[in-house]
């Protein structure tokens, strides 16, 4: 039996990198774990193969998150975590502004959450649950090039950590945010050769007081934290795990 035996956890964008390293980790620790995915098929059914309930889901979709509510509380009964995970990052200077490409992280990384967290706050409210959103250092600051219009996507996560935690308060729920660093997943490493990833890897290190990159677990120990009772006294905050990132563009606010 493990810490979050006969709770319920929902993972979106469980399927890959961060959001299934999460999605495990709390599969360990004996939930009954159920994801939303966009695309990768083969990676939900080897999930499906470990006892995790997939659902494919655009997040930008809200008819589409309605539809995953009804799913997972017909399957395990009401939530009592989300882990808002979805996300996609497109790398463009700013000034190769696409429109398109920033309405698409805008509605993943932002409107996800907010339809997620909508949609499943009818069971929140009965368990007094817990939201964990993923944001990251992007959105407080880091000077990594072609990171710009991701960076606004990720700070409205912040801040919108801050209000959903103001205003779900006084239902017993808890809102916190992990802000990772460079995390070596499909995503950061997409399109790149294995020098390429090593050039990156190597950068990262030596903007860091560490001198280390991440893996998804570093992401998914922090937010079993915040999901715990261990952190009942803990809401409205951003917890950054980025190995102690010094390139930060200002020292102001």
């Amino acid at each position: 039996m493990g810490e979050y035996s006969n709770k319920v956890i929902l993972v979106t964008g469980g399927t890959r990198g961060i959001g299934r390293a999460i999605a495990e980790a709390f599969l360990r620790e004996g939930a009954s774990v159920a994801v939303t995915y966009a695309r990768s098929d083969d990676k939900a059914r080897e999930l499906e193969k470990r006892g995790i309930l997939t659902i494919k889901c655009d997040v930008a979709n809200r008819d589409e998150v309605r539809r995953a509510a009804e799913i997972v509380e017909d399957k395990f009964g009401d939530v009592n975590v989300i882990v808002n995970n979805a996300g996609v990052m497109y790398l463009m200077p700013l000034e190769s502004y696409n429109e398109g490409l920033f309405d698409r992280m805008m509605g993943i990384n932002v409107k996800g959450i907010i339809y997620t967290t909508l949609e499943f706050l009818p069971q929140l409210k009965r368990m007094k649950g817990v939201i964990v959103n993923i944001a990251s250092n992007a959105g407080i600051g880091t000077a990594f090039e072609g990171t710009t219009y991701y960076a606004i996507t990720k700070a409205a996560v912040i801040i919108l950590t801050k209000r959903m935690a103001f205003e779900l308060g006084k239902y017993g729920i808890r809102v916190n945010a992990v802000a990772p660093g460079w995390i070596e997943t499909d995503m950061t490493t997409a399109n790149r050769n294995p020098e390429e990833i090593e050039k990156t890897k190597s950068l990262v290190r030596s903007r860091t007081m560490l001198s280390i990159t991440g893996v998804p677990e570093d992401i998914a120990n922090v937010v079993l934290f915040l999901a715990s009772d261990r952190a009942r006294y803990i809401t409205g905050q951003t917890i950054v795990a980025d190995g102690g990132r010094i390139d930060y563009l200002t020292h102001g606010i």
